[in-house]
């Protein structure tokens, strides 16, 4: 259950933060220009509060990822599986000797 409202509130997040960061201002303008400058009108003159959301927003979108990762770890994973079943075989055998310069040889 709770990781399912997890889901959705990353889904959420990550529509919020696209949305966000094509309504900034670039340097060169940008989608902010083609919105018909909605970024400025929005937000104002100055920006930088957009610019901060938009970190907290990251930030956050990076937290609830790692707790969904948490979250998942109790579960079997499709790599974990493939993984147990590759035969390892002969791991402690060294492997064949590899012919280095030959010290006889001079060189000239």
């Amino acid at each position: 259950m709770i990781e399912g409202i997890l889901w959705v509130l990353f889904i959420i997040v990550c529509l919020i933060i696209c949305g966000l960061i094509l309504l900034q201002e670039g340097k060169g303008g940008g989608l902010g220009d083609a919105f018909g400058g909605a970024g400025a009108q929005t937000f104002g003159v100055k920006a930088q509060g957009v610019a901060k959301v938009t970190g907290y927003l990251v930030g956050s979108l990076m937290l609830i990822a790692i707790v969904i990762t948490k979250i998942r770890t109790g579960e079997s994973s499709v790599v974990g599986e493939l993984l147990s079943e590759i035969p390892i075989s002969d791991v402690d055998e060294p492997a064949a000797d590899v012919a280095g310069p030959d010290e006889d040889d001079d060189g000239g």
